[in-house]
């Protein structure tokens, strides 16, 4: 961790909503006139799609290697990249190519291939990580060690794995059948190396359908923001103003004394109130100096 250059994290799967939480932060970063430096965790991933997919052609018989994996990343790489963030503000990183990532495909990448190498951003106030392993600690790598705040997002699992055939198959063009195979053939590693970081994370937003989602396989709509609840733990209770959001977030009540469950239509007002102070204490601590 680094009072002077902090690093925010959020961790989770992909289909698992890390990008709506992304979002909050970057509408509170322009509010509050923040520099965030901002990497995506896709971007550390050891293979193009097409070396991912050529692997497993040349070798069947050892199954699928999932982006999950730590040999499917350069965590080395990356935790190089946190621990140079935390002592000097500075690092190096490239960026993964998305079918979302229109101008960068009208540059002439292709979809599934990474940007050179390149400086992070002068001057930035903090770092800001989203990807699949902002968490992850595994007998070679402590990466969780460099992160100031960890947040995680883990909707209930038959719900992931709706929202990312909705994505996978809408906005980036794979079948449904290949969707499935992948969730399916990636699962020991995202119960390996995914699920054990949100108990190291500060805070973990859990989204809860109140619609049937018995079989994710079959075709169907996620369920809307009105048919859902947002479960929100935290690590640190005692730090917490609970009565100031309970006040605050309408028809918000509390499970247990660590968790905070807020209507599905009051995600983002409930991120807001939580995340923006913690964002607010990191460069108050930073300014500090």
């Amino acid at each position: 961790m680094s009072r002077e250059y902090p690093i925010i994290a959020v961790t989770g799967s992909s289909g698992a909503g890390t990008t709506t939480v992304r979002r909050t932060f970057e509408r509170m970063f322009a509010r509050e006139d923040v520099h965030a430096a901002f990497v995506d965790g896709d971007a550390f991933h050891r293979y193009t799609r097409e070396e991912l997919a050529r692997t497993f052609r040349e070798a069947p018989d050892k199954g699928e290697l999932s982006h999950f994996a730590v040999e499917a990343n350069l965590l080395e790489e990356l935790e190089t990249l946190f621990q140079e963030y935390g002592d000097s503000g500075s690092g190096t990183y490239r960026q993964y190519i998305h079918a979302e990532d229109k101008q960068m495909i009208e540059a002439g990448y292709q979809i599934g291939t990474f940007t050179e190498w390149q400086p992070l951003p002068y001057g930035t106030d903090l770092l800001f990580y989203e990807g699949l392993h902002g968490g992850l600690v595994t007998p070679e790598h402590d990466i969780a060690r460099h992160v100031d705040l960890l947040v995680g997002v883990a909707p209930t699992m038959n719900l992931e794995w709706i929202q990312k055939i909705d994505r996978d198959t809408k906005l980036r063009g794979y079948s449904q059948e290949a969707v499935i195979d992948t969730i399916l053939g990636r699962m020991d590693d995202y119960v390996r190396y995914i699920q054990p970081q949100f108990s190291r994370t500060h805070i973990n937003f859990q989204r809860v359908p109140t619609v049937d989602t018995s079989n994710p396989f079959e075709v169907q709509d996620i369920p809307s923001d009105a048919e859902s609840f947002a479960v929100i733990r935290f690590r640190e209770p005692s730090t917490v103003d609970f009565p100031y959001l309970l006040a605050m977030i309408p028809d918000a009540f509390m499970s247990r004394p660590h968790t905070l469950v807020v209507p599905g239509a009051r995600v983002s007002l409930a991120m807001e109130l939580i995340l923006g102070p913690l964002v607010r204490h990191l460069l108050a601590q930073r300014r500090s100096r």
